[in-house]
């Protein structure tokens, strides 16, 4: 992983990935190229290079509860990905921030006026919650009083639940009619990688058999041996 834009430069992989990056900033409307004005400051902005890894540390009771429940009413268990989350949060402060590094040669001395949260914003997590929560209330979810990661829906005998963490969403029920549903409206909304069965999940390898469902952690004691 590049320490630096100057050594990530060097490398056509990364210079596509920051283009893409910026291409998917830009579609999203994060931000507007303007003058900063005499009165505003701007604040800063710098590249991290990250390969992506799989997180693991989560709300183990709700995910253990969870599976259970699917494993003992042979639910559907499906997963999604929601691409670039941070992004989808409504900014509502006027916040200024310097051109990224190596973008936007032609607009030197401009600023960025963001219109929606960014990554290292300290209200990006927050943002981008609340409004994936209003957009699930508006379809008919209820979010729980004591994991507000849970969201419930129920109507007569259709029974779903989707269980949120950053940017990961695990869909269960027994309605499959519905988690088909709200999986299309989740991605004309947010734009989704339908991952299809879950089987991994915040560090867990999750895998079903005639017998319920195996959850463990070989990956992460592979990667951390004693």
């Amino acid at each position: 992983e590049p320490k630096s834009y100057h050594e990530a430069s060097k490398h056509l992989d990364w210079i596509q990935a920051m283009n893409a990056e910026i291409q998917a900033l830009e579609s999203n409307h994060t931000w507007v190229l303007t003058e900063l004005p005499l009165n505003k400051s701007s604040i800063g902005c710098r590249w991290v290079y990250k390969i992506k890894h799989r997180a693991d540390v989560a709300k183990l009771t709700t995910v253990r509860l969870l599976l259970a429940l699917a494993a003992t009413q042979q639910w559907h268990l499906r997963q999604l990905e929601v691409n670039n989350a941070f992004l989808h949060g409504d900014l509502h402060e006027e916040t200024y921030m310097i051109l990224p590094r190596g973008m936007y040669q032609d607009k030197q001395g401009m600023v960025c006026k963001l219109q929606k949260s960014l990554y290292g914003l300290k209200q990006a997590s927050r943002q981008w919650h609340a409004r994936l929560s209003t957009f699930l209330s508006s379809h008919g979810y209820t979010q729980c009083d004591t994991d507000y990661s849970l969201f419930l829906k129920h109507h007569q005998q259709s029974f779903t639940v989707i269980l949120v963490y950053v940017d990961d969403i695990v869909l269960t029920g027994n309605d499959l009619t519905e988690i088909k549903t709200i999986t299309n409206l989740l991605d004309l909304a947010f734009k989704i990688k339908d991952l299809g069965d879950l089987m991994f999940f915040l560090g867990f390898e999750v895998s079903r058999t005639k017998a319920g469902i195996n959850f463990c952690q070989k990956e992460i004691c592979f990667r951390y041996p004693s």
